[in-house]
């Protein structure tokens, strides 16, 4: 089941010729992330670092084309696989169904102490529910 956010591309995001500057699809990644935690898992990410950390292990992109100022993005969030401590997300951004960009991340749940530590089962739970087919 797939988590859909919204991002509208504002003046911060572009570059001096109107377009995203790859950086900032970086950011919008994260909101992303953050709002998936938040709106579908009800576990927001304020309240999941007081006790872990959930750093961004890994990251793979591919620009398939530009956005500009004013687009309407939808950044499609996909759950590929839940491992004991990392997380596997796919995200697909289009703009009236052209695909601007391709991402796949791998999280990983760090304890305070600075080591990978399970994902609470509450937590796994709600992630599982979200694995989708080619998980």
């Amino acid at each position: 089941m797939p988590f859909d956010y919204h991002q509208k591309v504002l003046f911060k995001h572009c570059d001096p010729a109107g377009i995203v500057f790859y950086p900032r699809y970086f950011e919008m990644i994260n909101d992303a992330t953050e709002a998936f935690f938040d709106e579908a898992l009800g576990c927001p990410w304020e309240i999941l670092h007081e006790t872990a950390n959930i750093p961004t292990v890994e990251i793979t992109t591919r620009f398939s084309a530009p956005s500009r100022h004013g687009d309407a993005l939808i950044i499609r969030l996909e759950v590929t696989r839940l491992g004991r401590s990392s997380l596997g997300l796919r995200f697909q951004a289009t703009c009236g169904g052209e695909t601007r960009f391709v991402a796949n991340s791998t999280l990983v749940r760090i304890a305070k102490t600075g080591r990978p530590e399970p994902w609470p089962d509450n937590l796994r739970t709600k992630i599982t529910s979200f694995l989708g087919d080619t998980a």
